[in-house]
């Protein structure tokens, strides 16, 4: 194992107290594991650090350039050290947050002036997007999902339940006719997705079940801010959360059709885990969470 830094603070204090002796005492070490140490750091820098006598400890050259350098090495160390340390106890930094597009516009995006107001040191990253990101690899500090999850390594926090409802312009409805049953998707256009991870099924609830509803239309779009767009303009059915339908359809832009068919996905937030999450991330967690699970609990009424 590398030890270079653990020979250095050696060398120093051999320097500090000149004896090897005195700083084994100190570093309770052994005076011959000291001067092992010193032995081993000058056979590696091939060059000599300290002239020994019976009688006293003198630095060559290089030794006191090694002494000058290695000081300020350790010295910027320590003082990086500290700065981690007081920004452990401070919430600032960075905090990169990905979400969908509807969840993060509606849900997330009105938080944030009151959190800068909590946390004004706290620059927040934040990236709206449908696709389902790598934390990792994206360098992603807090991930919102919707849906079911993947095993994996991640630490998951509940936000709550997104019920899905199947919804038209009322225009759409009058040209088309309002589906009665399920099987009267058969004759709409039904606005999809065209994620990688995306089958042209809606999950349906039939006879206390959910089952998986074949859809076909003219739009397949990567994000549901663009679905529930074009809903509104009257292209065609969508089946979208309700918190993303809940101001269309109080405004009278969407219907709801098939009430009770729907399903429900939950939502989480996603972290890496271990015992050092940073304190902005704690901080940040700890800010939305709560106003967005009231935010889903809302309902029509909110």
């Amino acid at each position: 194992m590398d030890n270079r830094i653990g020979e250095m603070q050696v060398f120093l204090r051999v320097v500090e107290t000149l004896s090897f002796s005195e700083a084994a005492r100190s570093l309770r070490m052994t005076p011959s594991t000291v001067s092992k140490l010193i032995a081993r750091l000058e056979a590696r820098l091939g060059v000599k650090l300290i002239e020994r006598s019976t009688r006293r400890l003198a630095l060559t050259d290089e030794g006191r350039l090694f002494h000058e350098r290695a000081g300020a090495l350790l010295a910027d160390l320590d003082a990086f050290e500290r700065e981690l340390a007081a920004g452990a106890g401070t919430p600032d930094g960075t905090i990169r947050v990905n979400a969908s597009v509807a969840f993060g516009t509606l849900g997330l995006e009105p938080l944030l002036p009151a959190f800068w107001q909590a946390y004004p040191r706290i620059v927040v990253d934040l990236s709206l997007s449908d696709e389902i990101v790598d934390l990792y690899l994206d360098r992603t500090d807090v991930a919102f999902r919707v849906g079911r999850l993947s095993d994996s390594n991640l630490v998951a926090r509940r936000v709550g339940v997104a019920p899905r409802k199947i919804v038209a312009a009322p225009d759409y409805l009058a040209r088309r006719g309002t589906p009665r049953s399920i099987d009267d998707l058969d004759g709409h256009n039904c606005l999809g997705f065209n994620f990688r991870r995306s089958a042209p099924v809606w999950p349906i609830r039939s006879g206390g079940r959910i089952v998986d509803r074949m859809v076909t239309g003219t739009l397949l779009a990567n994000n549901g801010e663009t679905v529930r767009r074009m809903a509104v303009a009257g292209a065609g059915l969508a089946r979208l959360g309700e918190y993303h339908a809940r101001a269309d359809i109080a405004a009278g832009r969407l219907v709801e059709v098939l009430a009770g068919t729907g399903d429900a996905e939950e939502i989480h937030a996603l972290h890496l885990g271990g015992p050092l999450v940073p304190l902005r991330v704690r901080a940040f967690l700890d800010f939305v969470l709560p106003r967005l699970q009231a935010f889903l609990r809302a309902g029509p009424a909110g």
